[in-house]
């Protein structure tokens, strides 16, 4: 038997019966740039080993200027075998011979040396202090922890060893590990292949080290445990182990995919410098995100930790390699840490609204829609223009309280000699260049609606179509669709719609058509739901501390209810026309039969009612067919007709009326109006959860940077539990401890003790007064 030894850098050879061991100053290459030699009897290459010009043995010098020493292990054996029978110091078992007698277990004792599982990532090594119960021992590990293990989580025993002292573990680890050499498993492979033997640690120990010592032994059994190449599991009892080698064909399947394992592995160390190097840089200096898109593997491990951070991951591979480059960085794998990973990059901002990724939320307008769009606005034909009327003689009023840079919609009002007011609403004419099914239709049905956030704008129609054709605009020939309605001395309506598409009519007019369309509605039912709502703007979102422009809207304020009820009447007036008409549309109604107003006249009038109501509301209902009643606005049917620009279905509304206009069938079924409106309605409910979670968290954020001591107004909603109340503070809706005496519609005075954007977190505290 041949044993070979690695001691101080240099190497031993020697048999079982050779003279004292000699130790020669060899050089040894690393494994990874060795050139190798195929041996002819297995067909495997071996590392090349070279000492100066000659390769030295026990017994002399062959003059070789290069020579496999597995050759030379080979040779060696071939020579002892011709002269006398081998002595070996070590009985491997054959495939013959039963395994049982190597699975004897060693009973545990005091101050043994072990190696156990910690859990299913971690493996330790400790010593045995005492027993714990029957079967359980407490064991002070590596670590300096002391913990009650199983006898199934001890995976080897070191042998030979008595009383070890736990202080020398950490000594004993660091040995083991200088000594170890994954190279020396495949010289001892090859020669338990050719005797298809299996070996136990103590036996490979003494094979490669010449010894079966503690350390030797636990060396051998780690190269064994780790190895995934050569060797494979035969038998486990308890906390022994035989091995046996693989064959030839497996072992060479095996050390392919180790080979690419390995270069991945290298792949992932070099990204994993990419990002280290990335985070140490200052703000300005980081990557720009662009960057990380030029090599195609960088690029996939980016993305795989964007979707880990907003858990969109496509596959499980994509999650995997998210997970490793976690792992790599020292960080949990967990979305949050991907998340301030990429923003520690400078990949994402600090501020990146992930709900906008998670709900993959259309943004850009791509070129080939964008190319769509610009030939719509080079053509300046217009189907409608012999239809058209001039109402450039109105004077004409925009109002938009809304977030968008498009204007959908424009006022106009005069008193007829009988004293009856004229109302006429202007409602930008998108089907001026879009017709139904084509290209930027279908785009526009995918999005179903134009997004606002405090960050920006992601419109339905690409913006250069929206701003400079289909918007409304201030000392401009327009075309619009125009709603011409005569209120009577009640308030109730008497339509007439005009094909043209076009700020102060007399506002005075305005305002008192609006209120006494409000008077009329509340005969009618309606119910006022109308509270304070915030708005945010964000400039350079991006930056690290973006300035946020906050104010609160109240919808009972004379100019939005002057809107507000203007567009009612528009949905009003277009619904009636379309009934009249038998013409397919959106019709929009809400139940209110469940609602006894009545009871909750107790609560103060505004924002605490309103929420109260609102609590309890049924979900709005379409009919495609004919208007259904509209409980919440009191009226008899309702079609939302006055952004056709944002929303999707109001474009069908457009589509639908022009046609009749024109003389022609509509272009839609009840049916097919049906079917479009399942997929926008859908895309619209993502999109309002997306702008309720943004405004939520540019309140917060803003909160945030407000001094601590800074005192705000809440309103209380209602009552939680207790003295927990739900307060509405500058729009949004919290919650926090009053004092006793305070009631349901009272104002109190809380300050910011916590603000956590990111984690939606608002904690509130009252301010008491002396």
């Amino acid at each position: 038997m041949m044993a070979f030894r690695a001691v101080n850098g240099g190497s031993l050879f020697r048999s079982a019966a050779s003279p004292p061991l000699l130790t020669f100053g060899c050089r040894f290459r690393q494994f990874s740039s060795l050139p190798f030699r195929r041996n002819s009897e297995l067909g495997l290459r071996f590392p090349i080993f070279c000492c100066g010009n000659q390769f030295l043995g026990y017994g002399g010098g062959l003059s070789r200027s290069v020579h496999s020493i597995v050759d030379c292990v080979m040779e060696e054996l071939t020579a002892w075998r011709s002269r006398r029978r081998i002595r070996a110091t070590v009985k491997l078992t054959t495939s013959g011979e039963l395994l049982e007698d190597k699975l004897v277990n060693q009973e545990i004792e005091k101050g043994l040396l072990l190696e156990f599982k910690k859990d299913s990532d971690r493996v330790l090594l400790g010593v045995a202090q005492r027993p714990d119960g029957k079967k359980n021992w407490m064991v002070y590990d590596q670590n300096g922890v002391t913990s009650s293990i199983k006898p199934q989580q001890i995976t080897y025993i070191v042998p030979g060893v008595e009383n070890f002292d736990h202080a020398e573990i950490s000594k004993f680890l660091q040995k083991a590990q200088e000594n170890l050499d994954p190279t020396l498993l495949e010289i001892a492979w090859v020669e338990l292949l050719e005797k298809n033997a299996s070996v136990t640690a103590e036996e490979l120990a003494e094979m490669i080290f010449g010894s079966s010592e503690p350390l030797e032994s636990y060396c051998a059994h780690l190269l064994l445990s780790k190895d995934e190449v050569y060797f494979t599991v035969l038998a486990t009892k308890g906390s022994r182990t035989i091995y046996g080698p693989r064959p030839t064909g497996q072992v060479e399947e095996l050390l392919h995919k180790k080979l690419a394992k390995d270069a991945s592995e290298k792949e992932l160390q070099d990204f994993v410098q990419l990002l280290v190097s990335a985070k140490a840089k200052a703000a300005l200096a980081k990557p720009s995100k662009s960057s990380w898109m030029v090599d195609e593997k960088i690029q996939y491990k980016i993305e795989s930790l964007e979707a880990y951070a907003i858990d969109a991951c496509k596959s499980d591979e994509q999650r995997k390699t998210a997970g490793m480059i976690l792992k790599a960085m020292g960080l949990t794998k967990t979305a949050s840490s991907a998340l301030n990973l990429l923003i520690n990059i400078g990949y994402f901002p600090v501020h990146v609204n992930l709900d906008l990724l998670k709900l993959n939320i259309l943004t850009d307008h791509s070129d080939e829609i964008i190319a769509a769009a610009e030939s719509l606005l080079s053509d300046s034909s217009d189907s409608d223009e012999m239809n058209r009327e001039d109402l450039t003689h109105l004077k004409v009023y925009a109002i938009d309280v809304d977030e968008a840079d498009e204007l959908d919609d424009a006022l106009s009002a005069t008193k007829l000699q009988d004293g009856r007011m004229k109302i006429w609403i202007h409602v930008a004419d998108p089907t001026r260049y879009v017709e139904p099914g084509s290209m930027v239709d279908r785009e526009a049905l995918r999005r179903g609606t134009s997004v606002f956030l405090p960050t920006g704008t992601y419109p339905m129609f690409p913006e250069k179509l929206a701003m400079e054709g289909m918007s409304l605009k201030q000392g401009e020939l327009c075309n619009a669709v125009s709603v011409s309605v005569i209120l009577h001395s009640d308030g109730s309506a008497t339509e007439l719609l005009h094909l043209n598409l076009e700020e102060e009519a007399e506002l005075k007019i305005l305002s008192e058509a609006a209120a006494l369309r409000l008077k009329w509605r509340r005969h009618q039912g309606a119910i006022d739901t109308s509270t304070l709502e915030a708005r945010i703007k964000v400039v350079n979102p991006e930056d690290l501390e973006p300035s946020i422009n906050l104010y609160v809207e109240n919808q009972a304020d004379p100019a939005m209810r002057l809107v507000s009820e203007m567009m009612i009447l528009c949905g009003e007036v277009v619904a009636t026309f379309g009934s009249c008409n038998n013409i397919p549309l959106p019709y929009r109604g809400q139940p209110q039969s469940n609602i006894d107003v009545s009871a909750y006249s107790h609560l103060p009038e505004g924002p605490v009612r309103s929420s109260a109501i609102v609590r309890i509301m049924r979900a709005a209902e379409i009919d495609f067919r004919k208007p259904i009643r509209h409980g919440v606005l009191g009226l008899p049917g309702y079609v939302q007709f006055t952004s056709p620009i944002r929303r999707y279905l109001d474009l069908l509304a457009h589509y639908q009326v022009k046609a009749f206009l024109r003389g022609e069938s509509p272009p839609f079924s009840a049916g097919q109006l049906e079917g479009m409106a399942s997929i926008v309605n859908m895309q619209v409910r993502v999109v309002r959860k997306l702008s309720a979670s943004s405004l939520r968290y540019w309140i917060i954020e803003f909160l945030r940077r407000q001094p601590r001591e800074k005192k705000f107004r809440a309103l209380i909603l209602r009552f939680i539990k207790d003295r927990i109340a739900a307060l509405l503070l500058v729009g949004l809706q919290a919650s926090a401890w009053v004092s006793i005496g305070s009631q349901v519609g009272d104002e109190v005075e809380v300050q910011v003790e916590e603000a956590h954007s990111r984690d939606d977190v608002l904690y509130l505290k009252e301010v008491l007064r002396n």
